[in-house]
C-alpha cells in the first residue's frame, strides 16, 4: 500500500467517526421519548399585568455618582468606586464631551511625575483624598512605572463618551467617602462600595 492510499483511508475513518459521534449526540438531545406524549403543549402568553415597564437597567443610562467639570465642556462622570480584595480601589467613569467642538484631552491630566510623563497621555495625575485621615492616594503604577489608568487618550469628539478607569491604594476599611481630584477639573466627593 502506498502512503497516499493509507492517508486517504485514515481521513475517511476520521470523517465517519466524527459524523457518527454527531449523529449520536443529536439523537440523545432529541425529544422523541414516551414521556413527551403525556405532557401538554405549553405556549407562552404575554403578560397582562398593568404597569410592567422596562426595568431600571433597560434603556436608561446609569446615573453618575459624581460629575467633575473640566475645560471646554469636558466632563468626567464617575459610575463606580469599588474596594477590591487586593488592597486597591478602582474608579470607573466616562469622559464626555458636552461641547460643540472636538477637544484635545489636556496633557495636565497625566500629572508631572517624570516616571509617568514618559508613558504618554493618561489619568496619572488623579488623586484620592481621605479627608478623615488627612491622606492623599496617588494612582498605582505597574513595575515599569506605567500608571494603572486609561492611557492613550488623545481627542474626544463633540457628544462622544469614552470609558475610563483609575486604580488607587485602598484607604482604611472604615473610610467610605473620599474626594477625587484630577488636574484642570473640579473635585468631587465619591462613596466607596465593597
Amino acid at each position: 500500500m502506498s502512503v497516499r492510499f493509507t492517508a486517504k483511508i485514515r481521513r475517511g475513518l476520521v470523517v465517519v467517526s466524527v459524523a457518527s459521534g454527531l449523529a449520536l449526540g443529536l439523537a440523545g438531545c432529541g425529544g422523541g421519548g414516551d414521556g413527551d406524549a403525556k405532557k401538554p403543549n405549553a405556549t407562552a402568553s404575554p403578560s397582562k399585568a398593568a404597569g410592567s415597564g422596562p426595568s431600571a437597567q433597560e434603556g436608561q443610562p446609569q446615573r453618575p455618582l459624581a460629575e467633575l467639570k473640566g475645560p471646554n465642556g469636558l466632563l468626567l462622570q464617575i459610575t463606580s468606586v469599588v474596594r477590591e480584595a487586593g488592597g486597591f480601589v478602582t474608579v470607573n467613569g466616562n469622559f464626555k464631551n458636552d461641547g460643540s467642538e472636538s477637544i484635545v484631552i489636556p496633557a495636565e491630566l497625566r500629572g508631572d511625575e517624570t516616571e509617568i510623563l514618559k508613558h504618554g497621555t493618561s489619568l496619572g495625575g488623579a488623586t484620592l483624598v481621605d479627608p478623615k485621615g488627612k491622606k492623599r492616594y496617588y494612582v498605582l503604577r505597574d513595575t515599569d512605572g506605567r500608571p494603572l489608568t486609561t492611557i492613550g487618550l488623545t481627542t474626544i469628539q463633540s457628544g462622544q463618551t469614552i470609558p475610563v478607569f483609575m486604580q488607587f491604594p485602598a484607604p482604611p476599611a472604615d473610610v467610605t467617602e473620599v474626594t477625587l481630584q484630577l488636574p484642570t477639573f473640579s473635585s468631587g466627593t465619591i462613596k466607596i462600595s465593597g
